[in-house]
Order: structure tokens, then sequence, then C-alpha cells
């Protein structure tokens, strides 16, 4: 068909890590896949600390060069500069995250049946009859396409979601690289009132280079100065400098007519840190192996792509996202005394011992059952909840 009206089977919104993941994992399939990718090129700009469990080189064939460094420590700063330090068994990777959107890419950019078209924006989309088939008919800054389905991999501010009517709570994220002196070995939160959507962060890449950024949902450039001015730092001396979106809130809805959201796009991110990669690419395979179905039986249905995408992602990431989501809801409501209350019971009990044995920065529910049978914890939690009361409500509306 001609430029103007082109046609293919899957047409996927954004080509990043969830994108091209996607496209490799349908690249042995004989389906024809668009990928349209607003940016220039894969990975620019980057937008995350890169601070990942190691379960990701057992999710993909992780290459060596991508592992930047690896921390041993997780230290935990409250707002009155009382701290504790955590070490478990996971021992996170700093990856480079550019290199990880490439990584996909590179291993499919030549596949005759996978097209890239870079700087070329989704606009909008709509369900169309051709002859007895329901397709998607999508329209570009550049041309009209027509798909059998169409995957929402656009981010935090998806336009393919926001035509669904899924519109996400996003913190706003800003994150300098440079040269320091901090523990090479060590990843650090510092938790704020100011801050309190999540944390500021030291991640060392390696090499000298830290990564120091943090989000919030208000007075970014402020806090972010505040931020760096306690660290003793001068942002003129920084390498360079990101800022981007970060999604807040729980797991949306994945799964309409002929289309599915993926990655950002469905808040498939953890509440607690931020991150979400382990997330994504635990729910592209679910979508890879939902598209494959889907073509099997020719069919593009809500009920179809919902059994098998979004029900199965509801089991194995939503409950932990509730998890990540509730213990974020938790912490937002911390004073300075009860950080110094929780640290205190951390640093006189077994609790250490726990995070060392049942620790999991993806998968924390293990951690969680063991850490409120503790004798310590439970009249901390009895005192906490009578004085945040309303917090009641929003777990039981959560779960």
């Amino acid at each position: 068909m001609d430029r103007e009206q082109a046609f293919f089977d899957i047409c996927i919104i954004g080509g990043s890590i969830a994108g091209n993941y996607l496209s490799y994992l349908l690249s042995k399939t004989n389906l024809k896949i668009l990928v349209l990718e607003a940016h220039e090129q894969v990975g620019i700009p980057l937008q995350c600390a890169g601070i990942v469990s190691q379960k990701l080189s057992k999710l993909i064939d992780l290459p060596p060069e991508l592992i930047l460094n690896s921390v041993h420590t997780a230290k935990i700063v409250g707002p009155s500069g009382v701290f504790i330090k955590l070490s478990g068994n996971e021992k996170p990777y700093i990856i480079d995250r550019i290199g990880l959107d490439c990584l996909f890419y590179e291993k499919i950019k030549n596949n005759n049946n996978i097209q890239y078209s870079f700087g070329e924006k989704f606009r909008n989309f709509q369900i169309v009859k051709h002859y007895k088939e329901k397709l998607v008919l999508i329209e570009t800054n550049k041309r009209r396409i027509k798909a059998y389905m169409l995957v929402g991999c656009d981010g935090p501010l998806s336009s393919v979601g926001n035509i669904l009517g899924i519109k996400n709570k996003n913190l706003y994220a800003t994150q300098i690289r440079i040269k320091s002196h901090f523990d090479e070995n060590e990843a650090v939160m510092f938790f704020d009132q100011r801050w309190r959507e999540l944390f500021g962060w030291i991640v060392p890449e390696g090499n000298k280079i830290y990564r120091i950024g943090m989000a919030s949902s208000k007075s970014i450039v402020k806090n972010f100065r505040i931020f760096l001015n306690s660290l003793k730092i001068n942002i003129e001396q920084k390498i360079d400098q990101q800022g981007g979106l970060i999604p807040y809130g729980l797991m949306s809805k994945l799964a309409f007519e002929n289309v599915l959201l993926v990655g950002d796009s469905a808040c498939q991110v953890k509440a607690t840190t931020g991150g979400g990669i382990i997330m994504l690419l635990t729910a592209v395979k679910y979508a890879a192996n939902c598209i494959k179905k889907c073509f099997k039986l020719k069919k593009f249905s809500r009920k179809i792509i919902k059994k098998y995408y979004e029900n199965p992602c509801k089991i194995e990431i939503g409950r932990e996202l509730k998890i990540h989501y509730l213990i974020r809801a938790f912490l937002e409501k911390f004073s300075k005394s009860d950080f110094e209350k929780i640290f205190q019971i951390i640093k006189t009990s077994e609790i250490e011992n726990l995070i060392s044995i049942y620790g999991d920065m993806d998968f924390p529910k293990s951690f969680i059952y063991k850490l409120i049978k503790n004798p310590l914890v439970i009249p901390f939690i009895m005192k906490f909840v009578l004085k945040n009361p309303q917090i009641v409500a929003k777990f039981i509306r959560i779960l």
C-alpha cells in the first residue's frame, strides 16, 4: 500500500525498552510490525536512575558491558538526618539505561518484518470496520496507518492511554550526573516531607560518577536546589542533566478493543522507588503471548486481550504493585519522629536479618508479611493508624 495508507499487523507506539522488547519477542513470527518513535533515536533522552535488581539478568540475556556497577548497601536517610543501612542478598545493578533501550533494537533493526519510523508522532486512532473485521486506523504527523492491533508503549503521558480515558498521575523527576566522592558501593535515599511522594537519591554509576536526583509532585526546581545544597553539590560541576516524569499510582486498565497498554503508559511502576523495568519486562512477556494468541484465534477483542494479558498481569505484578503503593501511602504520612522510631525498631530487632533473607525490591510481599508479625512493629503500626485514621479508608479502597 502507499505511504498515505500503510498496513501492518501491529503498530507499537514508543521505541524504548517496552516497545523494543515486545518487538523482539514477536520477531520470530511472520507478523508485520511498525514501531513509531517520536524521537530521532532510541534511548535519547535518558530518563532513569538506572538501578535495578539482579532479576534483570534472569529475565533477559543481559550483556556484561551494560552493568556499570553493583551496590551492596542501601542507606535510607530520614528528614532529621537519622539513617539506617540495609544489606540484602540482591546487590542491585546500576545499568547503562540507554544501552538497555538499544539492546533489543539492535537485535531486530534488520528484520524485514519490523519497521522503525523515527521522528514520527502518533496523534490519534479510531476503531474502524474493514469488511467484517475491526481494524485500528492510526493517524500520525505524517500519514494514516491501519493495523489489527495497537500497543501503547508511549510513556507516562501516553497519548494512546489518554484517548482511551487513562490518565496517570505523574511526578516530576530531575537528575544530574557528576564526579564526586560518595561511597561507590552504596545507594542512598533521602526522605523529606517536601518531596514526600518519592525521595532524593545518590546512585553510584562507577568511576567516581554519581547520579544524583529526586522526584516530587511540585516545586521540583526549588526542592532539587535544596537537596543539592544539603549535599554540598555545585550543580555547575555537573556532567549532564536529565529530567522526566514518573507515573505514580496503581496499575491502570490494560485491555481494550484491538488495543493494549504496556509499561509507563499503564503505570506498571513501583510507587516505592519509581522503578519499573522488572515489572514492564514481565508485562511485555504476557503482552507478546497475548498478541500471538490473538492472531492465532483471529480475535482482537477486549475480552481476549483481558484474558491473556490484563488478568495474568494483575496476578503476577498487579498485587505486588498494590503493596508498593500501600507502603508509599504509609511513608507519605511519616513525620520526622516516625522515621526515627521505625529506624530504631529496625536497629534493635531482627528486621535487618529479615531484609537479608526475605527482602525483594520488586516483590516485597513475603517480607511485608514477616515484618508485620514482628512484636515491635505491631504497636508502631497501631499508633500510626490512630494518628492517621484516613489511611485505613485508603487501604480499603486500594485492596
